[in-house]
């Protein structure tokens, strides 16, 4: 167990090259990014696929994408949590990592598709309660703020530990101390914390199902044929939580082979996955098919 816990915690002692080399790459992304903003303000919205016969260019992809990828932390930390799955454990910071960090970016979408975003705030003082995007506005953000609060109270002991394994004063070392709140790891402390956690897991799984069925009635409460359905909730659903799984997988293998980290999260543990990718990917299978089915059949 020690030389697992070396390997997880080796990021906190050393800054390799592949660390710098990461950061300028991500820079240089983000970088793109706010030039691809800037001429879009100047050329238009035609440069994200936006035209007289397409009216939704790459800015709603990716609002339903990061929306429905951020549910793999709330299905396998809170609700495999709920059920004392404990094969979900080396799976679960970065599930809700991937919560977290994918929620910002989708709302963001949404802002950069307004093409004023100087008149964000319209939308709450002029928003209108029976608009769907308004319904879908507050869920998110209330799904974001959940989130948040659920993913640092979890991450506490963990910042303990990273508190007591920095020995040399300073930045970090002031911080993790701020951020771990005292904890000793006393048994007060730690029924305390289960409960919080527990409301939290029991909340957040009700609100998952909440927020991306309001996502996707942002598509059905209009008349198109095939969204215009009963359906389009459970299926958006579905959908999500299969491609929140799928994205779990592919960040723990990159982070499992990057750290080396085989010893902590083993085969088994993908084995367990599978299957629950498995069991989604079947749901999913048939709610397309009864789709196609029924319009087939219908014509």
């Amino acid at each position: 167990m020690d030389r697992i816990e070396e390997k997880l915690l080796s990021p906190l002692h050393t800054y390799s090259k592949r660390y710098f080399l990461a950061v300028i790459l991500l820079l240089s992304v983000i970088a793109l990014g706010f030039f691809a903003w800037i001429r879009q303000l100047i050329i238009g919205f035609s440069v994200t696929g936006m035209n007289n016969r397409v009216l939704w260019g790459i800015y709603i992809t990716n609002f339903v994408f990061f929306i429905g990828i951020s549910h793999a932390g709330t299905l396998i930390s809170a609700i495999l949590r709920l059920i004392h799955a404990e094969w979900r454990r080396p799976f679960t910071r970065a599930a809700e990592a991937i919560t977290v960090f994918s929620l910002p970016f989708g709302a963001a979408s949404i802002i950069a598709d307004m093409g004023r975003p100087d008149r964000l705030l319209n939308v709450i003082r002029y928003g209108r309660l029976q608009s769907p995007i308004l319904w879908d506005v507050i869920c998110i953000t209330l799904y974001m703020v959940s989130s948040c609060i659920f993913f640092y109270v979890c991450l506490i002991p963990d910042i303990a530990i990273c508190r007591d394994k920095i020995t040399a004063r300073g930045l970090r070392k002031w911080l993790y101390t701020k951020l771990a709140w005292n904890w000793q790891d006393t048994e007060v402390q730690k029924n305390r914390l289960n409960k919080i956690i527990a409301f939290f897991a029991v909340f957040l799984t009700l609100l998952v199902v909440t927020v991306h069925t309001v996502v996707s009635w942002i598509f059905g409460m209009t008349i198109q044929p095939g969204w215009h359905s009963t359906i389009i909730g459970p299926y958006f659903l579905v959908g999500a939580i299969f491609s929140g799984v799928a994205a779990v997988v592919i960040v723990v293998t990159i982070l499992r082979k990057i750290f080396k980290l085989e010893e902590y999260i083993k085969l088994v543990h993908y084995d367990n996955l599978g299957k629950f990718l498995l069991a989604f990917a079947l749901l999913w299978f048939y709610m397309t098919f009864a789709e196609y089915l029924t319009t087939f059949y219908g014509q």
